[in-house]
């Protein structure tokens, strides 16, 4: 586990996807540091359960907010819960997928991803961007997915969404570098979390292997301390995709025609 500098990136944290996979984890090594936690996630109650759990184990203080990510106006109730506090990392990683045929998806559910994926970064960078950079220190993790790196058939949405965060990461690695601001891109390829278990990515038998959550963070973590723009370069990344375009595809087209009614 990476020691995280509590003056710089402490007293407080804030997580967006906490209540489970790669979110959780990046609340459970932020309090191994001494590093207080606000978690934010629809579900309430997991989110008490965690805070409750990483109080008692590294006596740090937790704050939940319960909020749907996926709808628009998160802002609001995100500022008046932390406008109190020092932050000085935030790691936003909410996200979410929704495989399918794209005219076949329902407009609506295309949307909220775009809320999850794009606008929930964008808002919560621009945000807590301009006070990390007035408080001179700091770091910012944006969380996209290897599927940034092309159009993904069958994901079409999904992949189109998570390149926001991978280009607004490096560009802001570059902008708020200047003010002594740390931004990086987790950019995981398989991770053992429920999303990619939904997905059925993990049974895939892809050329990667899937690693764990604290695998991911650890290197979403290294790559901030060592202030690069991202866990894997584009090259790397593009590779990877490559490699496992073909496999995610298939896999979804038979889903879609074992879940077409026989005749």
């Amino acid at each position: 586990m990476k020691q995280l500098d509590k003056h710089v990136y402490g007293p407080w944290a804030l997580v967006t996807g906490a209540s489970s996979g790669i979110g959780e984890e990046f609340a459970r090594q932020a309090a191994a540091n001494g590093i207080n936690v606000v978690l934010l996630a629809r579900r309430e109650e997991r989110l008490k359960e965690i805070a409750a759990a990483l109080t008692a184990r590294y006596d740090v203080q937790a704050r939940v907010v319960a909020v749907d990510l996926g709808r628009d106006g998160i802002l609001d109730p995100v500022t008046e819960a932390t406008d109190d506090l020092d932050i000085g990392l935030v790691v936003s990683n909410a996200g979410a997928g929704n495989p399918g045929p794209f005219i076949s998806l329902p407009r609506e559910r295309l949307r909220e991803i775009v809320q999850l994926n794009v606008i929930t970064h964008l808002d919560l960078a621009h945000h807590f961007g301009q006070r990390l950079a007035k408080r001179g220190r700091g770091g910012i993790v944006l969380v996209s997915a290897v599927a940034a790196a092309g159009g993904l058939p069958y994901m079409a949405n999904d992949s189109a969404t998570k390149a926001y965060p991978l280009n607004l990461g490096e560009a802001l690695h570059v902008e708020l570098r200047q003010a002594g601001v740390h931004v990086t891109v987790l950019v995981p390829v398989l991770v053992n979390t429920p999303v990619v278990a939904r997905i059925g990515l993990d049974k895939l038998g892809l050329p990667a292997e899937l690693i764990s959550t604290e695998q991911a963070v650890d290197e979403a973590l290294t790559s901030l301390l060592a202030n690069q723009v991202s866990t894997l370069t584009r090259t790397d990344m593009t590779a990877a995709f490559e490699d496992m375009k073909g496999a995610v595809v298939e896999m979804i087209q038979a889903r879609l025609a074992a879940a077409q009614p026989a005749h």
